[in-house]
């Protein structure tokens, strides 16, 4: 049952991170960090699974653990979905970069070529 403690430990550190958004500049870090967190709730997960009975139903950590999952996945999401928003943007800035240095890049004109059409 000292799995399940620890499991609800570090979910509960994990949830807890996740509600703070960080800066851009920490960004990296803050990923880092979540990375991190999910890597030893996966250890305790794949510990948990190789006992051949689940301690997890009727425990009393069960529901507290439930609820803790359930708020991590939707904050994983909107994580995922504002980091995914700042690199569409980000492709989006560059691309309008590039068309104001080089305006004409996209045009094909072939002034003074001829093209002779026999064969």
């Amino acid at each position: 049952m000292e799995l399940l403690q620890e499991l609800l430990q570090v979910s509960a550190q994990l949830f807890k991170h996740l509600t703070m958004l960080p800066p851009d500049k920490e960004r990296d870090d803050y990923i880092k960090k979540i990375d991190d967190y999910l890597d030893k709730r996966g250890e305790i997960i794949e510990q948990l699974q190789q006992i051949e009975v689940n301690p997890l139903p009727g425990h009393p950590f069960e529901k507290q653990l439930r609820e803790l999952d359930k708020g991590i996945r939707d904050r994983l999401q909107k994580s995922k979905n504002e980091i995914a928003q700042d690199i569409k943007n980000l492709q989006k800035s560059k691309t309008s970069e590039r068309r104001y240095v080089d305006p004409y890049a996209s045009v094909r004109v072939m002034d003074g070529t001829y093209f002779d059409g026999r064969k």
